[in-house]
């Protein structure tokens, strides 16, 4: 009778009124009630894990929300567990995270989140392509998928029309970016091990091709070609400034007005927007800057200097130059990061310093160090170098075919585009 008198009623714990400190309530068999100075009323379940005899409590919702009879059939039920020799905490905990990787841990959460590391790791140019080749490949199979359920033979069946098709390279970056995101998914504490660490071996390897570039001895050819293409302004303009400052198609078709300094002659390209996430500076020759001035009443009051057609706000696509080419008849025998090959190649064999050439690739410097200590010298040493090369590339224009042609004289002479 005594133990049933210090039983919690209804009544009673409605008319538990808050206090300085908190105090607690019981009902007997483990269940209390914690009542909080700022009103609230917490159940809560008391008890000793089965193995370490620790005191745990294990809450079990707030009051009225949960009642009194509601509160004792939770703490019956946690009993039970416990005379299992089971702790009822854990046991409800990993109920709970099951339920929540059946919405939360799909495949495609998981990948949005590592994406979302990604993209700052890279230029914007190629988290573009890693998202695009996610989506187009992967997410249709696997995106609602639970991370914990996907296995090897499941990708390896996804990927093999792609080998069938000879995609090999498409296949090799897949199967690179799918590791990736389950490395990260067991680095979250989603799954355990990483079940397709080995699925590159089962693929045919791609064949390494270099990326077409003519010949030093048919840059003119190129040249006239581009004076007499029916192309976009903007894109001829763009295709001699990649030329000229011998820049990647990416960091070219995403040049900004504020990145260019017209009085100290340079272009400097955020690590951001660059390849190996390093500051590139340019030494702008006086083509390149005929080149701005050309395009200037186009886009000068734009962001960018080659603005999308179809959305002047942003930078026109970094495969813009690539197609214009083809459509110009070098398919198969020139693509626009071929005009970097090229370029290295002619100044090679002209004999300008190898290390200067690397420099304005924008390779990096084995020796970190020295390259960032030289930065500044080497910019100045270029500037013949990169003087050299445009005028080679004038030359090769017979003179008048470029847009960025120069009068012998000190007066600039734009040349009508196309």
């Amino acid at each position: 009778m005594c133990a049933q008198a210090v039983r919690l009623s209804e009544l009673k714990i409605k008319s538990a009124k808050p206090a300085e400190k908190d105090y607690v309530l019981f009902d007997g068999g483990g269940l209390q009630m914690r009542v909080r100075s700022n009103g609230s009323k917490l159940w809560n379940f008391n008890y000793r894990h089965p193995v370490t005899k620790k005191r745990i409590n294990m809450g079990l919702g707030t009051f009225p929300e949960v009642s009194l009879a509601l509160a004792r059939k939770g703490s019956i039920a946690a009993r039970e567990i416990l005379a299992q020799g089971l702790d009822p905490k854990e046991q409800r905990d990993a109920v709970l995270q099951a339920k929540q990787a059946e919405t939360e841990h799909t495949f495609q959460n998981v990948a949005t989140s590592w994406y979302e590391l990604k993209k700052d790791a890279v230029t914007p140019a190629y988290a573009e392509d890693i998202w695009r080749s996610l989506t187009l490949h992967v997410f249709p199979d696997l995106a609602t998928t639970q991370i914990s359920a996907i296995s090897a033979p499941q990708v390896i069946n996804l990927l093999r029309p792609l080998e069938t098709k000879g995609s090999l390279e498409t296949v090799k970056r897949l199967s690179q970016r799918l590791n990736e995101i389950m490395t990260y998914g067991v680095n979250s504490g989603l799954i355990h091990a990483n079940p397709l660490s080995g699925i590159r071996s089962v693929f045919k390897k791609p064949k390494k091709k270099n990326m077409a570039a003519l010949a030093p001895d048919e840059l003119k050819e190129l040249m006239v070609a581009i004076a007499n293409a029916s192309i976009k302004r903007t894109t001829r303009c763009l295709i001699e400034w990649q030329l000229n400052t011998m820049t990647r198609p990416a960091e070219a078709a995403t040049t900004r007005w504020a990145d260019i300094d017209f009085e100290k002659k340079i272009w400097t390209i955020p690590a951001e927007r660059m390849k190996k996430r390093r500051v590139h500076i340019v030494p702008l020759t006086d083509q390149a800057l005929a080149l701005l001035e050309a395009i200037k009443p186009y886009s000068g009051h734009r962001e960018y200097v080659f603005p999308a057609d179809r959305n002047p706000r942003t930078h026109c696509n970094s495969q813009t130059a690539n197609m214009a080419l083809k459509r110009m008849g070098f398919e198969g025998r020139l693509v626009s990061h071929g005009m970097r090959s090229m370029a290295s190649t002619i100044l090679n064999e002209h004999g300008w310093d190898p290390e200067l050439i690397e420099v304005a690739l924008a390779h990096v410097d084995k020796d970190e160090v020295r390259s960032a200590y030289n930065r500044a010298d080497y910019i100045e040493r270029r500037r013949p170098m990169m003087a050299w090369w445009s005028e080679h590339i004038q030359e090769a224009a017979t003179g008048n075919l470029s847009v960025s042609a120069i009068k012998e004289n000190r007066d600039r002479k734009i040349v009508s585009i196309r």
